[in-house]
């Protein structure tokens, strides 16, 4: 017996043209027909019947452009499709089209000219896919990102607006109350002179923390110097510097991310390092940032004493939530590892925006630099 015998027998079908014809027929999710030379309908298969609407026995022998809005009809955009297609051997396209009871989706199209053996044009091969879903989710992503612009730059609008307040009323106004205790203290005798120096500590005190408050709102450079740069000096000026933490930054990016996602990474790096101050009773604090899948993984990761994690702790630590709602506004994900004894890891990724699509900075914002305000040394 044959192997053509024994398919027969078997009923299934040989790699023929019968199979590939029943394969192109039998496709849902691509419409795949054939035009003849001057574009009219000539085959016709389940995929293009569900994506159009048209049955075979109504479009068959149709030309094409009945697919296409009347403003492309007029623009000629059929004819010259064809006309691409001879022209560079194939033509792949994107736009709207319409189906059979009038509603329009939006597809992606593949012309491809068929030619005999002795060169004569003898029709055209044409793919179509309903894109109209996918279109539909990169909108709905791209209006999230343009969202997620604005509220970045609304939030550090409206840090930089506590800030100045803050250093234009409170500060000046705790400046002039020191002057004036320092000046009672030296005019001052017996008992009185030690109870005003001691209340000039406490506004020196006072005034030490408002301008940490301003540092933390606004980080000085960021703006200016990128991410990478800007968590140097932060691990250098204020984890080294003021909190005696050993810092190791690490990272292996090659390109500076955009200006809303450097911020995002900063700002949760800032509260991560700021809780390993206040809870971890660590000596080393190593910072790592890498290039992951489109985005920026992060890792702030101590050698303290660690504690157990559990979802009520999650809930109720404004830090820990305030990071996790940054990075998942920005389409991330941030998780926290520890243990007691083994230290506390917090990770988190955040995508990185294609600097094309983010939208100009909002008005308003202070243009004088903030180094003015903040005092040589960080956050203590």
């Amino acid at each position: 017996m044959t192997g053509d015998d024994r398919a027969e027998q078997s009923g299934a079908l040989a790699p023929t043209e019968t199979a590939f014809t029943l394969l192109v027929t039998s496709v849902l999710d691509y419409g795949i027909f054939m035009l003849d030379p001057e574009g009219h309908v000539s085959s016709w298969n389940a995929g293009a019947e569900r994506i159009k609407g048209f049955r075979a026995a109504d479009i068959i022998g149709k030309h094409f452009s009945v697919f296409y809005p009347p403003e492309d009809i007029a623009a000629r955009k059929p004819h010259k499709e064809l006309e691409t297609a001879i022209a560079d051997g194939r033509m792949e396209d994107e736009g709207w089209r319409i189906r059979k009871d009038g509603s329009r989706f939006w597809a992606n199209v593949v012309i491809t000219p068929l030619f005999d053996e002795s060169g004569e044009l003898r029709g055209f091969g044409k793919v179509t896919r309903d894109m109209t879903e996918r279109r539909a989710a990169e909108q709905a992503l791209t209006e999230r990102r343009r969202l997620f612009t604005h509220l970045v730059q609304a939030q550090e609008l409206e840090r930089r607006r506590i800030a100045w307040d803050v250093h234009d009323d409170s500060i000046q106004a705790m400046v002039a109350v020191g002057m004036r205790l320092q000046l009672l203290a030296d005019q001052a005798g017996g008992p009185y002179a030690r109870e005003l120096s001691l209340l000039d500590v406490s506004v020196r005190e006072a005034l030490s923390r408002l301008r940490n408050l301003t540092f933390r709102l606004q980080p000085p450079g960021i703006d200016r110097h990128g991410l990478v740069e800007s968590l140097s000096q932060h691990l250098n000026d204020v984890v080294a510097g003021s909190w005696g933490l050993e810092p190791v930054l690490e990272h292996d990016l090659e390109k500076e991310p955009a200006p809303e996602t450097a911020i995002t990474i900063f700002r949760i790096v800032q509260e991560a390092l700021l809780n390993v101050r206040k809870h971890a009773r660590a000596r080393t604090v190593r910072v790592s940032v890498t290039t992951q899948n489109h985005g920026l993984q992060v890792q702030v990761a101590d050698d303290g004493t660690g504690h157990a994690v559990g979802a009520r702790r999650l809930q109720e630590h404004f830090g820990l939530m305030e990071m996790r709602e940054r990075a998942e506004t920005a389409g991330g994900w941030w998780t926290l590892r520890s243990e007691p004894g083994t230290g506390t890891t917090v990770e988190f990724w955040v995508p990185d925006l294609p600097t094309g699509e983010l939208d100009e900075p909002l008005p308003g914002a202070p243009v004088r630099s903030f180094d003015s305000l903040i005092a040589p040394q960080g956050p203590s």
